[in-house]
């Protein structure tokens, strides 16, 4: 039975289906196929119960902390800034590029936000001091990965509801492997930077730094608005995602006086479309996800891993390599809510730490969004920098070393993600 389901899943993608409307779907022909139609009436409590966390309210207020940012102004000064700091070092315009999705990224908490918003900015930048489409593109497009990892991440706020885990420790377990992801790609930059000649940047004085670092403080609070106050323990995860999008909303309105009444309609409209896009997802699954329960398909996939190995780091490797193939294939987020339920029994049993796999599972799925022919940030990039998508597609090719390399590291050294969360404690 889960096998035809799969089957007439994957069916209906191929045929443009919304992924949330597909998995509604194919729950109710499961009920209607296994002669229980009398269960509807209970899996759509469990589905309306799957949206009813309070924690997820802080997804759609950092969607629009995200977007307000791009439209208020924020995104140009905070670009402006990481090229003072380290635009002058041979590729610099990539370091830049890198530096500033770091710092929007604890802002947004989104890849697709920071391919959207950043990007266009990043490329015509790049263009203009002599880069060529491919190489501007793909470090757009593997920066922005960057953004899911390091708080405040929605996707990590989707895996904590998912798998009934600390948003607070995901949160900081994904800053070390953040940084660690930068400054892989960093690397990666200067090495294609020096065989390619790459022009370096002029090195600002101090007054240009300090006149930037101006120009960006009110902009540059906004993480440590939300950081500090999870940590302080001042805010839950939502509530800071209000006071992040009430203080965006603020200095692109009022400091930055960018933020215009259609602007500000637009943005809201578009926060509107995100979230709804992405509720929609999470009440397909939650249905989906109680089928998958009833029919112990976590309990029969866990045994034939375990048969397999049950060695946590073969576990791992294994999983992995299921995960950047389905990711190449399926959409980001649907595969996290789907396949952590059944994935986590497995991890645990073989004795990983959830909030270690939690942010192995996001990372390897945000590689996903740079792999085709799924590669969502493939698109919005292609987008947004006017590039041809074989174009853009050659150019990320040389990143997804250094984004492996990092994938390797957070499994074989799991502290490098619970070495900050255990502080905590």
């Amino acid at each position: 039975m889960l096998t035809l389901m799969f089957i007439l899943w994957f069916a209906l993608l191929l045929l443009g289906f919304h992924v949330g409307y597909s998995l509604i779907f194919i729950s109710l022909f499961y009920f209607f196929l296994s002669g229980t139609p009398q269960l509807i009436g209970f899996a759509l409590e469990q589905m309306v119960e799957g949206v009813n966390d309070f924690i997820l309210l802080a997804v759609p207020f950092f969607v629009l902390t995200g977007n307000l940012m791009n439209g208020g102004g924020i995104t140009e000064r905070i670009f402006t800034f990481a090229k003072t700091l380290v635009g002058h070092l041979q590729g610099g315009m990539a370091h830049v590029n890198i530096f500033a999705s770091l710092i929007f990224s604890g802002m947004s908490g989104s890849a697709l936000a920071d391919a959207g918003g950043l990007g266009q900015l990043e490329i015509k930048s790049m263009r203009d001091e002599g880069y060529d489409d491919g190489f501007a593109g793909g470090v757009t497009a593997a920066s922005c990965i960057i953004g899911p990892l390091v708080p405040p991440s929605t996707s990590l706020i989707i895996y904590a509801v998912v798998a009934d885990q600390s948003i607070e420790r995901l949160f900081i377990a994904g800053f070390i492997p953040g940084v660690l992801t930068a400054l892989t790609l960093m690397i990666m930059s200067s090495v294609l930077a020096r065989r390619r000649n790459y022009p370096r940047g002029e090195r600002a004085s101090v007054a240009e730094i300090w006149a930037s670092y101006k120009r960006a403080f009110f902009a540059l609070l906004t993480p440590v608005i939300i950081l500090a106050g999870i940590f302080s323990g001042v805010f839950t995860p939502t509530e800071a995602a209000i006071a992040a999008a009430t203080y965006s909303l603020f200095i692109g309105a009022l400091v930055y006086r960018e933020l215009t009444w259609n602007k500000l309609f637009h943005i809201i409209l578009d926060s509107v479309k995100t979230t709804g896009t992405i509720f929609l997802l999470v009440l397909g699954v939650s249905l989906f996800g109680w089928i998958i329960a009833r029919e112990q398909m976590p309990l029969r996939v866990a045994q034939a891993f375990l048969a397999f190995s049950d060695n946590p780091i073969i576990l791992l490797l294994s999983i992995n390599i299921l995960l950047l193939v389905l990711g190449a294939i399926i959409d980001a987020l649907p595969l996290l809510i789907i396949l952590v339920p059944v994935l986590l029994p497995t991890v645990l049993a073989a004795g990983v730490d959830p909030i270690h796999f939690g942010i192995i599972v996001v990372f390897n799925l945000m590689i996903g969004i740079l792999t085709p022919p799924m590669g969502t940030a493939l698109f919005v990039v292609s987008r947004v920098g006017n590039i041809p998508f074989h174009v853009l597609t050659r150019g990320v090719l040389p990143f997804l070393v250094p984004l492996g390399i990092t994938l390797l590291l957070l499994v074989f050294f799991p502290q490098i993600s619970l070495f900050l969360p255990g502080l905590l404690r």
